[in-house]
């Protein structure tokens, strides 16, 4: 039997001054996310299982992350976070080896003002030992960074890297070419796939249509193939344009012309082999 799995949400307990991130347009998510309140999306749309992401760069999210996976067999996996530049970076992923369900980590790159952050030799000294432990690497950008995570990719072939959010193109703006590009040159490492998840939010909240994805999405599927994309929902951030059936509507329709196998891959088995998880 084929398992659905979706391969990129949060949990978080709200704290206006830490999760400054939310903005005001976002009130719709200044409150906590359980694993509660994702189980029943995840039962209406038949899908088994759940990778939580970090959404804070602390330790203690692990930490929180860890406790609500061991109350929650339906929290598959985790992407957490370690100071990836930090010395005892290595004593850290040994830590975190002990824990079946500690997937892999990810960084806020985004975010950072120096741009090539990941580039920098002490990021590089952390992800050079992620393969080691046998875990994953979450990139997590804009697309004026696409090119630096080909870089990155290239410099470490035997890693698996996962971009988030097709790098949140600006879909709103329908901004495409020089995107467009890039990830088909991130695309070229065969070590690198690609959550198809998050584009609901780039795009206008309130009036998107299902076909303002569709350019966006035959990139992606064309780049990376039937074997490195895989399905994720961003909730509960996509609650603000939409909502979570609205936002697996539309790669719903969108995969429904492939083969069986394919949507399988797609839906599930990627994210199983990717991730590691444990297929029961």
């Amino acid at each position: 039997m084929n398992k659905k799995i979706d391969a990129h949400q949060h949990f978080w307990h709200y704290n206006p001054v830490r999760d400054s991130w939310i903005t005001e347009d976002m009130q719709s998510i200044r409150q906590d996310f359980l694993p509660g309140d994702l189980l029943p999306s995840l039962v209406y749309n038949g899908i088994h299982g759940c990778i939580a992401v970090q959404a804070v760069q602390a330790e203690e999210e692990n930490d929180f992350l860890l406790q609500l996976a061991a109350e929650n067999n339906f929290i598959r996996g985790i992407v957490g976070w370690v100071d990836l530049r930090a010395e005892n970076v290595e004593d850290r992923l040994i830590h975190y080896r002990q824990y079946k369900k500690m997937k892999g980590f990810r960084h806020v790159l985004q975010g950072e003002p120096q741009r090539d952050l990941m580039l920098t030799d002490a990021f590089k000294h952390g992800i050079g030992l992620l393969s080691k432990y046998s875990f994953t690497y979450d990139i997590l950008i804009f697309p004026d960074q696409l090119k630096y995570a080909a870089q990155l990719a290239a410099e470490y072939p035997n890693q698996c890297f996962v971009l988030d959010h097709i790098a949140k193109p600006d879909i709103k703006k329908q901004k495409m070419e020089d995107w467009a590009t890039d990830i088909q040159a991130l695309a070229k490492f065969q070590n690198v796939n690609c959550k198809v998840s998050g584009m609901v939010t780039e795009a206008d909240w309130q009036a998107w249509q299902e076909e303002d994805f569709t350019p966006y999405l035959d990139v992606v599927f064309e780049a990376f193939g039937p074997k490195r994309v895989l399905f994720g929902s961003d909730w509960p951030v996509c609650i603000v344009a939409g909502g979570y059936n609205k936002m697996l509507e539309i790669v719903k329709n969108y995969v429904s012309k492939y083969t069986t196998q394919e949507q399988a891959m797609f839906w599930g088995n990627n994210a199983i082999r990717i991730y590691q998880l444990d297929d029961k």
